[in-house]
């Protein structure tokens, strides 16, 4: 098939979703064009080591002073700050310019940034007696989110945010949501939010108009090894300047480990991710907390970890730092909300504690036991290579596509 394929911030294997899509896609013989942004160098780099690999790609910088300008458009419009963070003009004409000269079967739009670009879009086809299908992949709900962390966060930023754009992200989602021919979710929970965002803000899903199309994990980059495994260390890995991570570390240290700790005192805690914020920063005076920041590469500490925790307490889609540790063959101790959109076993596959309490003793169950955690470990494994290998998940989403280019009649 011949896609183009939008996305509104650079793919890279930290943005795990587009990227490794892309490379399924293109690997399963699709014609695949990236139309994107870039705002740093690396990020420009990024998309050059794609382009060398053979994917053409159109792209255009985006400049903080468009950003700003995007965001204050955005406040005069009564729109969420994310529905314009992304918009660059250029982009746009460049878009607008290829699809002109070489038609495509599908485009697929990512995330409630992208959606800007699927909407310019729909416009420009109006009236056209056989408009090229989009597909919107939200990826996550954005309103549930906001919605949890308005509650639930315990960033002081996060709280205020997500209470600041809740109600124009709802409106705005539920619009998005009914204009495109597929909107898709990475788990239940999300699409479900979308689909009654859509009836209530506007008319609704198109009949068939929604699917989940769950996040995947790169088997061959994180892999287990076993040799690697510490006695007694705790990882807790993400992105430290997202509020939900911010709450996750700051919820394992102050209410979790104390009572591990008072069993195990020897007992480590490593935060592994970049830019955390100074609550985080903090919680090494514990004397028992290692804050790592940015490290080039995860894979090391899932698999030098004893345990990975994710102890969760809101979220949106899937929560990837589960599929990589569980990938790395590493037992995880999760929250319910971090293990809502996966079909795993609880405890077979992971351990699941809802509270406190359980999840230390969750924990302290794993550091006595090696045998269990390694038999949880490779019981992960194969949970995430059975239902989260990207190819297969590529596979799914070119059905995806095919409905849309031919309809059942």
């Amino acid at each position: 098939m011949r896609l183009l394929f939008v996305c509104p911030y650079t793919p890279t294997q930290i943005r795990t979703r587009s990227y490794n899509l892309l490379l399924a896609l293109a690997a399963r013989g699709n014609q695949l064009t990236l139309a994107t942004v870039w705002e740093t160098e690396a990020e420009r780099e990024a998309l050059a080591s794609l382009e060398r690999a053979g994917l053409p790609i159109i792209t255009a910088r985006l400049k903080r002073t468009r950003i700003a300008r995007n965001l204050v458009a955005a406040l005069a419009k009564a729109q969420p700050l994310q529905a314009r963070y992304c918009w660059q003009p250029e982009l746009g004409s460049q878009i607008a310019a290829s699809l002109a000269q070489s038609p495509v079967d599908v485009v697929h739009i990512e995330h409630l940034r992208g959606a800007i670009y699927g909407l310019r879009l729909r416009a420009e086809q109006a009236g056209r007696s056989r408009p090229t299908p989009v597909v919107w992949d939200s990826v996550d709900c954005i309103s549930l989110l906001f919605t949890q962390a308005a509650r639930s966060s315990r960033s002081l930023f996060g709280r205020w945010v997500s209470r600041f754009e809740l109600h124009r992200t709802r409106r705005y989602e539920g619009h998005v949501a009914a204009r495109f021919d597929k909107t898709l979710a990475a788990s239940r929970n999300d699409l479900t939010a979308l689909e009654q965002l859509a009836r209530e803000f506007d008319q609704g899903l198109p009949i068939g108009g929604g699917e989940v199309l769950p996040n995947g994990v790169d088997l061959d980059y994180f892999q287990p090894n076993y040799g690697a495994r510490q006695t007694s260390t705790i990882v807790l890995s993400g992105k430290m300047s997202y509020h939900a991570n911010v709450t996750a570390a700051l919820h394992l240290v102050h209410d979790i480990m104390p009572m591990v700790w008072s069993e195990m005192p020897e007992a480590e805690v490593v935060i592994a991710g970049s830019t955390p914020p100074a609550a985080v920063r903090a919680l090494t005076a514990a004397g028992r907390v290692r804050v790592t920041g940015f490290v080039p590469d995860l894979r090391p500490f899932l698999q030098q970890a004893t345990i990975a925790a994710a102890p969760i307490a809101y979220g949106a889609g899937i929560q990837n730092k589960v599929l990589e540790a569980m990938a790395s063959a590493t037992p995880t101790v999760a929250s319910p909300q971090a293990v809502s959109a996966l079909a795993v076993r609880p405890g077979a596959d992971v351990l699941v504690a809802d509270d406190p309490r359980s999840f230390a003793q969750a924990i302290l169950r794993l550091l006595q036991a090696p045998a269990l955690g390694r038999q949880l470990g490779a019981a992960g494994r194969e949970y995430v290579t059975q239902h989260h290998h990207w190819p297969t998940i590529a596979s799914r989403l070119e059905a995806i596509y095919r409905e849309l280019i031919h309809p059942p009649s």
